[in-house]
């Protein structure tokens, strides 16, 4: 029986990582590795891959024998789905890996944005409690909002729920049309509107080139100039150039951006040293439980080894 090489060219969960290496010869190398990292791929069944190893035709033509390539993870932005495919390289992901785990970032995000605090670590007097009773007081409440999500898929749809729960007016806009009963009572609306109503706008749209820079300087210009902007998709979505110009014009709005372009971004990001612009390093998705189930794509990357279909294939349509 042939005995399978996956190449682990970036972090899985231990008891993922352990069921795969029950099964073929798991060897974990990252690409930065090159010679390493090149020996591998040459002989490689498998490869599996997160978040930033790009798989297009130079890597393929490193690798002979590929069969398969998992993403532990969601978007295929990083992946050349069609290429792949056309040198018979099935690709596996995790499409709802880290769907809660981002939705509830989101939220994280808002109530920093919305609702200032402080921590007492010691006794103060009256004076001082009664004046941070006063400056701590939020102006408004998430029920006195309406949240815009800009694409209601699988994240977008948990954002929406969660915020309907929370009293918000909740709208979208998407390219698909979607079932009522699939938009967790959220109102669909054409982009401009989306943009000129919303209090909060969240991005949750795919990776596909075409949306590269979704939210630009034409998209800013509609909105609130109280709008808080936030990011948890990718990178790409926001033009950062953009975004700067609108934040400095406009001092009441924020942006809470998790993704960026490029990462990690350097001395010349334009969002740094923005007062109202709040950078975090692409931990949305970051916990033990999202983390361990996008791990498991490696359950239907044995599966394409064995010859069986996957459940999770890579849309045939992603481009």
């Amino acid at each position: 029986m042939t005995r399978y090489l996956v190449v682990q060219a970036e972090e899985l969960d231990a008891a993922a990582a352990a069921w795969l290496s029950d099964r073929c010869d798991l060897v974990a190398c990252r690409e930065e590795r090159a010679e390493r990292f090149d020996e591998l791929l040459a002989r490689a069944h498998g490869l599996i891959v997160r978040t930033y190893t790009r798989v297009g035709p130079s890597l393929l033509a490193r690798a002979p024998h590929l069969r398969v390539v998992g993403r532990a993870g969601v978007g295929l932005d990083r992946i050349d789905v069609a290429a792949c495919r056309a040198r018979g390289v099935e690709v596996v992901h995790t499409p709802d890996a880290n769907g809660q785990a981002v939705a509830e970032f989101v939220f994280a995000l808002l109530h920093d944005a919305l609702r200032p605090r402080l921590f007492l670590d010691r006794a103060i007097d009256a004076q001082r409690w009664n004046a941070l009773r006063a400056e701590l007081n939020a102006p408004n409440q998430l029920s006195e909002m309406v949240l815009g999500v800009w694409g209601l898929g699988r994240i977008g749809t948990r954002v929406a729920r969660a915020a309907a729960g929370l009293g918000m007016s909740v709208i979208y806009h998407d390219l698909r049309e979607i079932p009522h009963a699939d938009r967790a009572g959220a109102q669909p609306v054409g982009r401009d509107e989306l943009l000129a109503r919303a209090d909060v706008l969240t991005l949750h749209t795919d990776p596909r080139p075409s949306n590269r820079h979704l939210l630009g300087a034409q998209a800013l210009a509609l909105c609130k100039p109280t709008a808080i902007i936030i990011n948890t998709s990718r990178g790409i979505m926001a033009d950062a150039h953009a975004l700067a110009d609108f934040l400095r014009s406009r001092p009441a709005s924020k942006a809470l951006i998790d993704v960026h372009d490029p990462e990690p971004f350097d001395g010349n990001y334009p969002l740094l040293g923005l007062h109202n612009a709040h950078l975090t390093p692409h931990i949305a998705a970051a916990t033990a439980t999202a983390h361990a189930n996008m791990s498991w794509v490696v359950r239907d990357l044995w599966r394409v080894l064995c010859g069986q279909p996957p459940e999770h294939p890579a849309p045939h349509d992603h481009t």
